[in-house]
């Protein structure tokens, strides 16, 4: 029997239906579902079962195998934390290229899993960071991560809510994918019913989080330091601006491997 083919059958309001039949039924089995060719246990096609019908009520599958790829590497999740995206990889791949064979000394602010800031270290060996959130969720899931990838010993996380709060000094990198969607906007997204609204609800223009970070980062950064943004697809001239009001210079911005605006950076003179 095609388990996945036929539980697929059944996702009809997902995009990708025999994937994610494919990913669970990997999952329960801790077999690749392609290599599969026995029959279910009792218990495997009951847990299946129930996995394929909370997958068609609308959970996403990261949520449910509680796990997502990000860089080459496995970050555990909550509901506290987003879903890392590929298209935010394009914020850790400039920072890699400019800091390659470097060990700087990395702020993740908003980090969510993690993901951004421990990819970062995972890769530039012998640098540190800090990771921040105001969610004790996710402050779970990136100490997690961090033990997860043997990084425990150069990555300490902890609570700043970035609106009201200093942000220390002595950064070469402060990295931010914060909310960034204007609120009315987040009322209408199929992505709230199952993310943090947290994570997405950047205020009335969804630019609050970039204007309360960028002076404190200014503060913050060691001369010559690279403040990054993740950003929305329509933001790039707002979010530069907003980096060359503060003193940035050098700004820049970059498209995902979509095609959209993705990010925009800047430099402390």
């Amino acid at each position: 029997m095609n388990y996945a083919a036929e539980a697929a059958k059944l996702l009809t309001n997902s995009e990708t239906p025999l994937l994610d039949a494919r990913v669970l039924l990997s999952f329960v089995t801790k077999t690749n579902a392609a290599l599969l060719f026995r029959p279910l246990t009792e218990d495997e096609e009951r847990l299946f079962n129930g996995l394929i019908e909370r997958r068609a009520a609308g959970e996403p599958v990261a949520y449910i195998v509680g796990e997502k790829e990000f860089m080459g590497l496995s970050f555990s999740l909550n509901k506290d934390t987003l879903i890392p995206r590929p298209d935010t990889e394009t914020v850790v791949e400039f920072l890699l290229e400019r800091y390659k064979g470097r060990a700087p000394k990395i702020l993740d602010l908003c980090c969510g899993s993690g993901c951004i800031g421990i990819s970062l270290c995972h890769y530039l060996p012998d640098s540190k960071a800090v990771l921040a959130d105001i969610a004790e969720g996710a402050l779970k899931a990136s100490e997690e991560n961090a033990k997860r990838h043997g990084l425990s010993d150069r990555v300490y996380v902890c609570r700043i809510d970035v609106l009201t709060e200093a942000l220390g000094s002595g950064y070469d990198i402060i990295v931010s994918n914060p909310p960034y969607i204007p609120s009315a906007v987040t009322d209408t997204l199929e992505v709230t019913k199952t993310e943090p609204r947290l994570a997405l609800d950047g205020g009335e223009s969804g630019l609050d989080f970039y204007r309360a970070i960028t002076p404190k980062a200014m503060s913050a950064l060691n001369p010559g330091g690279t403040l990054a943004f993740e950003i929305g697809y329509d933001q790039s001239e707002s979010v530069s601006s907003i980096l060359r009001e503060n003193g940035f210079v050098n700004t820049l911005v970059k498209k995902d491997y979509g095609g959209n605006f993705r990010l925009a950076a800047g430099e402390k003179g």
